[in-house]
């Protein structure tokens, strides 16, 4: 059996721990106001600080390992709060985290773990992180990242990604339906909302392995139909956390916009003097990880993103990358 040796990058310096320290220590800060506002409920300090915890020990352990070994700490973040969010916030506890969850709560006007965690993650958390949350936390990702297909083709051209919102605004119809036509009524805390919350993610589990198959594409799902990024989009292009790039150390080899999960043109950026402004990125850090000459790291600052320049399909070819002379935006939503 091979034994796999754990080493300290050669490059690390105590500077990368900035990221790693901002997002725990943001979490833990959170997780005592709202245990204040609370009234001393424990399962806000625990549940935010967990998180704040688990994110802090994935990129840590990203910004200290060697080149090659990186993606582990990825792996283990979305282990840590997959796992977690899915068994313990879904199963056990009996809360529908997902979008449906969000509408029966609003519904029930029962504030609770659906609506706090959409509220934190997925609209406010952006504003500070952008959309760590798809690259550091998905239990779906925790899936499809398993799935061999870690190089895309490129997009699907067309409008593709505007299924995305045609879902999420299905879902709230859908519920609406049943609560205002057939009487139904999915309470939190409910068994019900446990087998909705079970059948929505093996449906979930399904088409996106399936897509990916189908598609090559390991985030197929996240591109064209996933509910989640359309909230994520939305506030994440006033995020704080970006990836910068360094054009003097680019040589142009294009292995960021060849590994990219998302299919983001990354060089169009790096030559633009701006950070990565694509609402489409995770901040998975597959960019930084493949740069043989550190022309790419995450960074602070305060700039508008969505200007959203994407390697499309070309009859159903894989994409070859092209640089966007003029400047304009590609879009594919």
């Amino acid at each position: 059996m091979k034994r796999i040796r754990f080493a300290i990058d050669r490059r690390f310096t105590w500077k990368r721990m900035i990221v790693p320290g901002v997002t725990a220590v943001t979490f833990w800060a959170l997780a005592v106001v709202l245990y204040g506002v609370s009234g001393g409920q424990i399962f806000a300090l625990v549940n935010f600080g967990y998180l704040g915890t688990a994110l802090g020990i994935g990129l840590g352990l990203y910004a200290l390992l060697p080149r090659r070994q990186k993606p582990l700490g990825r792996r283990v973040s979305l282990l840590l709060i997959g796992l977690y969010l899915f068994f313990f916030i879904g199963v056990i506890s009996q809360e529908n985290i997902q979008v449906e969850g969000v509408w029966w709560s609003l519904i029930n006007g029962t504030f609770y773990a659906a609506v706090w965690h959409y509220f934190v993650a997925k609209i406010v958390g952006p504003l500070l992180f952008g959309r760590l949350w798809c690259g550091w936390a998905c239990w779906s990702v925790m899936v499809f990242d398993l799935l061999p297909y870690k190089q895309p083709s490129g997009r699907l051209p067309g409008k593709w990604g505007w299924l995305r919102y045609g879902h999420i605004v299905l879902s709230a119809v859908v519920v609406v339906v049943l609560w205002r036509v057939f009487g139904v009524q999915v309470g939190t805390n409910s068994a019900t909302a446990v087998v909705w919350f079970l059948i929505g993610n093996i449906f979930y589990y399904v088409v996106g392995i399936g897509l990916a198959v189908g598609l090559k594409d390991n985030r197929a799902f996240c591109k064209y139909l996933c509910p989640v990024a359309v909230p994520l989009k939305l506030t994440s292009r006033f995020s704080l956390l970006k990836i910068g790039t360094d054009d003097s150390q680019c040589n142009d080899c294009h292995a960021c916009v060849k590994m990219c999960p998302m299919d983001i043109q990354i060089p169009d950026y790096v030559h633009a003097g701006q950070r990565v402004l694509s609402t489409e990125c995770t901040l998975c850090q597959t960019c930084v990880t493949v740069c043989a000459h550190d022309a790419l790291k995450l960074s602070y600052g305060f700039d508008m993103g969505g200007r959203e320049l994407l390697r499309l399909r070309t009859n159903g070819e894989t994409a070859v990358y092209q640089p966007n002379i003029s400047g304009g935006t590609q879009h594919a939503q």
